[in-house]
């Protein structure tokens, strides 16, 4: 049952949600942001399928169950008429209405169509250096808001903080954990990927591949471009590196320059290593134009 008795799934109910939602879909998806998804202040909840659980012979009537349907039910409290955004975080989403509940933790939409962003250029992934203590999901939490496309773990040589066995693979569940949450948040249709934790060698592979790839490291004797002034390109890869407190070792950096990477500084200022990742990318997503 939806709020105080109302019926759900209803002809009356789904005719006048579906009246509803159709124009206002129709608006949003006339303004579309250059992310390519919706421009929308609805809340986001992620979907595994979307195919299974819309129900055979019941024109888009769509059932969000399990984790976030409880969050929709019993946290958001949602009601009948309200708009909400159904996403799978790999790119798919739909704008729906929310016809009613059922329980707790069943919230039932009205789901007329299933929409695929168009992939964004360039890609913008960054390799960060493991921080101390829970700074690794801030970096996480921050540089999704922003809008990174992929985020790799690397274990570098100055690292304090060390990845393994069991310890390194829950380390890497709250990564990807906090990445969902802030996609959510941030009102994102393609949540960015975390990759496993990376070698240095392996990161170096990851540079060879890339159409622009850059190390922040600052060195008084060698000296460092500035990254607001790099030439960038409009499409492929963007692979920015972010070391650790201690900076980048000079093996490592070495390792990365024969790669093709270069070294580059945001500012006179020091960040720290949980901080730069993110303004490094919002200057990416600036002067690539994805955020115009």
């Amino acid at each position: 049952m939806g709020g105080a008795g109302t019926p759900v799934g209803t002809r009356a109910a789904r005719g006048a949600a579906r009246g509803d939602t159709r124009g206002r879909t129709r608006r949003r998806q006339d303004s579309v942001v250059s992310q390519g998804g919706p421009a929308m202040t609805a809340p986001v909840f992620v979907v595994e399928h979307f195919v299974e659980q819309t129900e055979p012979g019941t024109g888009g009537r769509y059932v969000l169950d399990g984790p976030e349907g409880r969050h929709a039910v019993s946290v958001k409290r949602l009601q009948p008429g309200e708009d909400v955004i159904l996403t799978d975080g790999a790119g798919h989403w739909a704008d729906c209405v929310v016809l009613g509940t059922e329980g707790k933790d069943r919230l039932i939409v009205q789901l007329d169509s299933v929409n695929e962003a168009p992939d964004v250029q360039p890609r913008i992934t960054v390799v960060q250096a493991l921080p101390k203590g829970d700074r690794g999901e801030l970096a996480v939490e921050t540089m999704t808001e922003v809008g990174v496309d992929a985020i790799v773990p690397w274990q570098a040589a100055r690292c304090i903080t060390q990845w393994k066995g069991e310890r390194g693979l829950k380390a890497l569940g709250k990564w990807r954990a906090t990445a969902r949450e802030a996609g959510k948040q941030s009102r994102r249709i393609r949540f960015p990927d975390i990759a496993d934790a990376a070698t240095t060698k392996q990161v170096a592979a990851l540079l060879a591949k890339a159409d622009f790839a850059a190390v922040l490291h600052s060195d008084f004797e060698r000296g460092s471009a500035p990254l607001a002034t790099a030439e960038l390109p409009d499409e492929g890869e963007i692979v920015l590196v972010v070391g650790p407190e201690g900076g980048v070792a000079k093996d490592e950096l070495a390792l990365f320059e024969e790669a093709g990477a270069r070294a580059y500084v945001l500012g006179s200022t020091v960040l720290r290593t949980s901080t730069a990742g993110t303004a490094a990318t919002a200057l990416l997503l600036g002067r690539t134009g994805r955020w115009s």
